[in-house]
């Protein structure tokens, strides 16, 4: 089997993991390496054409399986709804100190939903002041609850602008990464998308949606916390809510308590970044990837032999 047949078959094995089907754009783009148009056409249509994939209006994947292409249909379609909120949401979220960008992640920014969707987000924060922040905005994402609006706030990952490089490198990360949807903080998202470059080594067709940024607005908010970060005692309360915040993680990570999908909640910190680490899900993920590339591979290697 040539390359580029075992790069389509594994690009279409990860979304296949979320019951995602493709456009044909889509799948080129999440190609982990460069090919000719002409040359990447006519290695789909040979897939299509062998049974290894399969086509449904304008959309590929390798399950015989025509609802996938109903469902991503309404899937977008409620996503573009989500979107239209998150961007409120963002507009709110952006004038609380310490904050210097915002962006929509997880399966919205897929430009999937359903009905138990939620607006999952991704934060940069200043310097030393991640803690701070998050624990401002979590406070105020508890006021939420009172309206029944907190699906619309989950603001899940964390970094500060010292750190924006992201630790762990794999198919996994380049894909979050790469199809973040920034709402706020033009400049500080060309600063993460640059320091993340890595991610080409991936998704060498991929580009970054920095343009989809706003600029953050010098709000009096941010003009009288403009001073403090140089303020020692900041420093210190910002190592204390971190280390009271880890503590209640590991507290609940204990008692095995789960968030709304089932999982063990779990949560990776540092001083530099917070983010959700549910039952090691990256590394079981990635190691149902693997398996799966290699089933669709012997697969089609068996098809082709018969």
């Amino acid at each position: 089997m040539s390359e580029i047949k075992e790069n389509i078959l594994a690009t279409l094995a990860y979304f296949d993991l979320f019951n995602y089907p493709l456009t044909r754009t889509e799948v080129y783009l999440f190609l982990k390496k460069k090919y000719s148009h002409e040359f990447f056409d006519d290695s789909l249509r040979c897939l299509v054409g062998d049974g290894a994939i399969h086509k449904f209006d304008d959309f590929y994947c390798l399950q015989n399986n025509p609802s996938l292409a109903f469902r991503r249909k309404e899937g977008n379609k409620k996503a573009a709804e989500l979107i239209k909120i998150a961007k409120k949401v963002g507009n709110i979220l952006i004038r609380f100190p310490y904050v210097r960008g915002i962006a929509i992640s997880g399966s919205l920014s897929k430009n999937f939903a359903d009905e138990y969707s939620d607006i999952d987000l991704f934060i940069i924060t200043a310097k030393n002041r991640l803690w701070i922040a998050r624990t401002i905005m979590h406070c105020f994402k508890k006021l939420t609850f009172l309206v029944n609006k907190e699906h619309y706030f989950c603001m899940n990952y964390y970094v500060d602008e010292q750190q924006l490089e992201i630790c762990e490198k794999n198919i996994y990360t380049a894909i979050e990464v790469g199809t973040l949807i920034p709402l706020q903080g033009d400049i500080m998202f060309e600063r993460f998308f640059s320091a993340n470059s890595w991610t080409r080594d991936f998704l060498p067709n991929k580009c970054m949606r920095v343009a989809t940024a706003k600029p953050v607005k010098a709000t009096i908010l941010k003009k009288l916390t403009g001073w403090l970060p140089a303020n020692p005692l900041n420093n210190v309360i910002d190592n204390i809510l971190m280390k009271i915040t880890a503590s209640r993680w590991i507290y609940s990570t204990k008692l095995k308590k789960v968030n709304s999908k089932g999982a063990v909640m779990a949560m990776a910190v540092d001083k530099h970044y917070s983010k959700p680490d549910p039952q090691n899900f990256q590394t079981k993920l990635l190691a149902r990837y693997a398996r799966k590339v290699a089933e669709v591979l012997q697969e089609h290697e068996s098809r082709l032999a018969h």
